[in-house]
């Protein structure tokens, strides 16, 4: 045999060698299904958002032992996206491109979301974003499982306005500044006019992630409510900034019956590593609470406390927001008999779950849920009262009717009509 012609057999088994190799990686991928898990595990946002990493992990653990999915088990890819939002794109781009993950299940922060919207539109990836929200988009790409504004925030407002919640005159707007406080605060400042609050008696600040400042804006809030109308705070602060804003309003001594402050982005898990008891009956504003007394809700504690090891550990609404999506998920999969994008999303529509509160959970055609609104007072063991709650599931509106420019708008992703911001039908 000749030097050439050696040379060509060589490269004739390097070439069937890496065939081979390919070959089983290719085989491998196909013996599991991905899930893509797209959490903030260090930075500011890791507070709130490890504990939906430990809820992921948990679920596919589960849907594993009752056999996976299309015969086939689910893989938990996770990665680290750091309170970084470009990186979160950067890290769902590796999830879809790379990993190759059916779905993805992730974000917190609006402006996380946003960064990622773009990639999952490209790559025609699926998102499941388990958090409350500011509204204002529709995206065929992404499963809105949190609260929208009408889910949260308006009934929030509508709670201090009135008797139970010591019908408030003035309102004090706090929040984190990026999109989801400001645009939130923007539908609120719309709505609170209508009710006949004026903007003279409308305060709004906002702080950047991670501050831990509070004593001249808690201060400057003190001297707000001092002018004689009961006043209430309406608080859209993220992450770890929320443990020195709730010292340093037990510092000053604001009491909840004095002024109380209803969170959006504050729950159980947040609320752990404070002492709560001069926050005794302050306010958050969820679609789920820990302390619910439901069967469904004392099985989820009892398996997430069997998989975290530590009787401890807390449940929260964003968990809860999971827990519906990753099931509605696995139907609609089963439905579809493939975790093909388009045909999964197809099947979502109309899937129903039995939530944790009590009711049942619906994703419309606008990709939101249909969900109960409860408000609950902070208690001294950092759980919380429910002290009002909706007498059945609300609808998520995509777009808010308290921006003009929204209000005209609608979201429908069934075929024929595929449009996330047409103009509501004229009849």
């Amino acid at each position: 045999m000749g030097k050439l012609t050696k040379w060509k057999s060589a490269l004739a088994a390097m070439a069937l060698g890496l065939a081979a190799t390919a070959g089983m990686g290719i085989a491998q991928a196909q013996e599991t299904i991905k899930v893509g898990v797209l959490h903030s595990l260090s930075g500011t946002m890791a507070i709130s958002e490890t504990t939906l990493k430990d809820a992921m992990l948990m679920l596919i653990e589960d849907q594993n032992a009752k056999g996976g999915l299309l015969g086939k088990k689910l893989e938990p890819v996770v990665v680290d996206p750091a309170s970084d939002w470009p990186l979160f794109a950067e890290k769902a781009r590796e999830l879809i491109s790379k990993e190759g993950v059916a779905v993805t299940f992730g974000c917190w922060t609006s402006v996380s979301r946003k960064s990622v919207l773009p990639v999952f539109e490209e790559l025609n990836g699926m998102l499941f974003y388990p958090v409350q929200y500011e509204g204002e988009e529709s995206s065929r790409n992404v499963f809105y499982t949190g609260a929208a504004p009408n889910q949260q925030a308006i009934p929030a407002v509508d709670y201090l306005l009135g008797e139970e919640g010591g019908e408030a005159k003035r309102i004090v707007l706090l929040g984190t500044d990026y999109v989801y406080p400001r645009t939130t605060n923007k539908i609120l400042r719309s709505y609170l006019n209508a009710k006949g609050i004026s903007d003279a008696d409308i305060m709004e600040n906002y702080t950047p992630f991670g501050h831990s400042d509070w004593q001249t804006i808690v201060a400057q809030v003190k001297e707000f409510a001092s002018q004689g109308k009961k006043t209430a705070v309406v608080s859209t602060i993220n992450g770890d900034a929320n443990v020195p804003f709730y010292k340093e309003l037990a510092n000053q001594g604001i009491k909840a019956e004095d002024i109380p402050v209803v969170a959006f982005s504050v729950g159980e898990e947040e609320l752990a590593g404070l002492d709560t008891g001069p926050l005794v009956g302050h306010l958050a504003a969820w679609n789920y609470f820990m302390s619910v007394d439901t069967p469904e809700n004392a099985d989820f504690i009892e398996k997430w406390h069997a998989f975290i090891k530590d009787e401890k550990r807390v449940t929260n609404d964003p968990m809860e927001a999971h827990y519906i999506g990753f099931k509605m998920w696995v139907q609609a999969v089963e439905q579809a008999g493939t975790t093909d994008v388009d045909a999964v999303r197809q099947a979502m529509y109309g899937q129903t779950v039995k939530n944790l509160t009590g009711g049942t959970a619906v994703m419309n055609t606008n990709h939101h849920l249909s969900k109960p609104v409860l408000i609950g007072e902070i208690l001294e063991d950092g759980q919380f009262e429910i002290v009002s709650a909706t007498d059945d599931v609300v609808v998520g509106d995509a777009w808010s009717d308290f921006i003009p420019e929204s209000a005209k708008l609608t979201a429908d992703w069934t075929y024929p009509w595929v449009c996330g911001n047409c103009e509501k039908p004229r009849f």
